[in-house]
């Protein structure tokens, strides 16, 4: 089992930034990929970021690339999202997962444990 808690949700600007966190309990951390999921209002949950269990390998959706990065401290379980040039559309509820693939892992039904979210809300 593994519990997941985000935090460093929040309100900013548009062109702003902010550092999500989530941090794991369990001794199993190391061996799953960690990902950032969101779900904005109206809209389905959809993949932002996933990072492997030795981080050496990160994956972004389209329009998180160049502007969030994903990084894991495995010996904290903790993995991060750091978001840089907010947009409105950037506005959600941040879900942090694990999944047991070692291998790419992007999408929702390869993730088996979930947090319960933090707000971010971006303003124009």
């Amino acid at each position: 089992q593994v519990q997941l808690v985000e935090s460093g949700g929040g309100l900013v600007q548009s062109g702003g930034s902010l550092r999500l966190s989530c941090i794991a309990s369990g001794r199993t951390f190391s061996s799953y990929s960690m990902g950032w999921f969101r779900q904005g209002p109206g809209k389905e949950r959809e993949f932002v970021a996933s990072i492997s269990w030795n981080g050496d390998n990160r994956y972004y959706e389209d329009s998180a690339k160049g502007r969030f990065t994903i990084s894991r401290v495995n010996v904290e379980n903790t993995v991060h999202l750091r978001m840089t040039s907010l947009k409105p559309e950037d506005t959600a509820v941040y879900y942090c997962a694990a999944s047991p693939l070692t291998a790419q892992a992007m999408a929702a039904e390869e993730f088996d444990y979930w947090g319960q979210g933090t707000q971010v809300t971006v303003s124009s």
